[in-house]
């Protein structure tokens, strides 16, 4: 009887801190249990990395339905490959946002952390504006440079120009989503991509297969569709931002520029941009890589399995986060010890998820791809990438828990020399030689990159035990 009692206390308290998680609820993650620190900021924030990737995801799956699918998968694919560019400036200046905001409300300086949060965001839109623009001029040339055929790029330039001219919007997304995880306010960044999903979900349909008086406009439906999603998530952020209804109280003086608080930023944000950026790159070129050495096929294949890759991914990475977060507010608040420990605890979930994603690639391969596309020369080069890849994901899992820890220290620059040795000194040239030399095509790409994550997380690993980032200041 008693321990009937006890199981149902355990299940009511396990259920009272989900429901907190997800609704949001002012804590301060420097006092309770580090376990109880890392659900409440782990779980919205793997639902809010789960729903980023469902993006593509639902673009995929309409536009993989549309007759001769080959060109529109394709584009889609490629598409994302080259906006990782914008993913990486914004999750860049992301980061930076989360760790100067998370160290502010260590301090217990909420104006503070206000004020460096909307710095960010002013600097980000003034960089952004730039690359709107070369991406809606240079359209069709981005898809050809990718590895697309004429007819493939011809088909996709209005596609890539609404998804990068839209590209403001995916900046903020991110960009004010890092500034409430940083906060501890993960449930409202998890419930603006939840609303943009849904609007989402609901617009792609509409807009690729057409409804009443609204056209079919195929391929790019999908790119009208995400892009009012995304708008509809960073008008609900902005809601919430003005509002004020949490520790961040916003006040329209913070937007004026204050280029010493920027400069500070900066010094965060341009290694942790050019961190992501090496590998965004790094992600491009395999991309074409696979393009030119395995044809149309190959790189729908290819581009299957990286956005399925990616949405079972993202949790980990929301796991990672919570790292983050945890690791800047303990070290804003003095508690080192706390930090470290954070770390590995939430490495230890980690490990666990990621071990389970294993199996069900190696297992269920075939049924994930088979959802995307009825193509079967797509379909099986999608579950070859799906195997080979899922071999590193749980060091590759450990490996983004020490580069998140790095990043919320503030020490963007040490994973950033991790990445452009991992990389570019080994990745994109090992890649190369398999596809290339021992004309192992696609294969070869695919064997390339859990190689590279392996390299990653054993210098993460060694250069985090060393504990140099106990000592950055931000």
């Amino acid at each position: 009887m008693l321990q009937s009692s006890k199981t149902k206390g355990g299940l009511s308290n396990f259920f009272s801190v989900l429901w907190q998680a997800i609704i949001g609820k002012e804590t301060d993650y420097t006092a309770i249990s580090i376990r109880k620190a890392i659900v409440l900021l782990a779980i919205p924030m793997m639902l809010e990395m789960i729903f980023e990737s469902i993006f593509a995801l639902v673009d995929l799956y309409f536009v993989g339905h549309l007759p001769n699918s080959g060109h529109a998968m394709q584009t889609v694919g490629l598409t994302e490959s080259v906006l990782t560019i914008i993913y990486s400036l914004a999750i860049g200046m992301s980061m930076a946002a989360t760790a100067v905001v998370a160290r502010r409300i260590g301090e217990k300086n909420p104006e503070a952390a206000a004020k460096a949060g909307m710095q960010t965001i002013v600097l980000a839109m003034i960089i952004n504006v730039i690359i709107s623009v070369v991406g809606v001029i240079f359209a069709k040339n981005i898809l050809l440079i990718m590895g697309a055929s004429e007819e493939t790029a011809t088909q996709g330039t209005t596609f890539v120009k609404i998804m990068m001219g839209s590209s403001t919007v995916i900046m903020l997304l991110f960009l004010i989503n890092g500034i409430f995880r940083g906060a501890g306010n993960a449930s409202i960044a998890m419930q603006s991509l939840l609303i943009a999903n849904i609007a989402n979900c609901i617009l792609c349909p509409l807009f690729i297969r057409g409804l009443g008086p609204i056209s079919a406009f195929g391929l790019t439906g999908a790119a009208i569709a995400t892009a009012l999603g995304r708008g509809i998530g960073v008008s609900y952020q902005i809601f919430h931002l003005v509002r004020g209804n949490s520790s961040l109280k916003i006040k329209l003086a913070y937007f004026k520029p204050h280029w010493e608080q920027m400069k500070a930023i900066i010094k965060i944000a341009a290694p942790g941009i050019l961190q992501f950026v090496i590998a965004s790159c790094s992600w491009i070129f395999l991309a074409q890589l696979v393009a030119t050495t395995g044809g149309d096929n190959a790189s729908a294949g290819y581009q299957t399995a990286l956005r399925l890759m990616m949405f079972f991914m993202l949790p980990a990475w929301g796991l990672s986060n919570a790292a983050a977060t945890l690791v800047g507010q303990n070290m804003g608040a003095g508690h080192m010890d706390r930090a470290e420990k954070s770390v590995f605890t939430t490495m230890k979930y980690t490990t666990i998820f990621m071990a389970t994603v294993t199996v069900l690639f190696l297992t269920c391969g075939p049924i994930f791809a088979s959802f995307f596309t009825n193509d079967e020369a797509i379909k099986k080069v999608a579950v070859e990438a799906l195997r080979t890849l899922s071999y590193g994901f749980v060091l590759y899992g450990v490996g983004m828990v020490l580069i998140s820890a790095f990043n919320g220290a503030g020490d963007t620059w040490t994973p950033t020399r991790i990445n452009v040795i991992a990389f570019w000194l080994f990745q994109i040239p090992f890649a190369y030689f398999l596809a290339k030399y021992l004309d192992l095509g696609p294969t070869g790409v695919f064997i390339a990159v859990p190689t590279a994550e392996v390299g990653i997380t054993l210098a993460a690993f060694i250069l985090f035990k060393k504990g140099k980032w106990k000592h950055k200041v931000v």
